[in-house]
């Protein structure tokens, strides 16, 4: 009896010893073993930041964006902006808030205002603590949403893309300290 329990233990330590070799491989492939979200589309990582009201955790923020990115012209240049919730919030009052932010940023029409919140209605789920939605800025075009990796699909208008990024990304920004964050290797670098 002790062999064949000593024999199945050793079998199962075996396994589980191929299994960091395994993902060593696969990450020097550029694969991830866990399931990250939507590609950064080749741009490397630039900052991270969470955010925090009240001394509440509500989401950790990275950025990804080529090195020659350029904050002042934020909506030329793409980048992949990734939010994982740490709270449960409705898809709803994500939406709803996004619209108030975007307002810090720029103007817009009551017209816009109603299209890009019904927009954002109909793809931002309800989000649980863990669960990660991504954004990806496509110049000239719009941006683009996944929720854990799933394409949940895109809002076509640049206008939109730009002001809905610079909630984050932008000077008027409500969280400065995030923004500088997620931009200090351009904000801090010398000119």
């Amino acid at each position: 009896m002790w062999s064949s329990s000593r024999s199945v233990a050793e079998r199962r330590r075996r396994r589980l010893l191929g299994w960091p070799a395994l993902a060593l491989a696969l990450g020097m492939l550029g694969w991830e073993a866990s399931a990250s979200s939507p590609l950064p589309h080749g741009m490397p990582a630039a900052g991270e930041a969470t955010l925090r009201f009240l001394g509440m955790q509500v989401y950790h923020a990275r950025l990804w964006a080529d090195a020659d990115f350029a904050p002042e012209r934020l909506g030329e240049q793409p980048l992949t902006l990734e939010l994982e919730y740490l709270r449960a919030f409705r898809g709803k009052a994500i939406a709803e808030r996004s619209i108030v932010e975007m307002r810090r940023a720029g103007s817009f029409t009551e017209e816009q205002a109603q299209r890009w919140n019904e927009a954002m209605q109909r793809l931002f789920p309800d989000v649980r603590a863990g669960d990660r939605l991504t954004g990806v800025l496509q110049p000239g075009r719009g941006a683009e949403f996944h929720h854990n990796g799933r394409l949940l699909g895109r809002i076509d208008d640049p206008t939109f893309a730009r002001l809905f990024f610079s909630i984050w990304l932008g000077p008027n920004t409500s969280e400065p300290g995030l923004r500088r964050q997620l931009l200090a290797r351009w904000l801090d670098a010398p000119r």
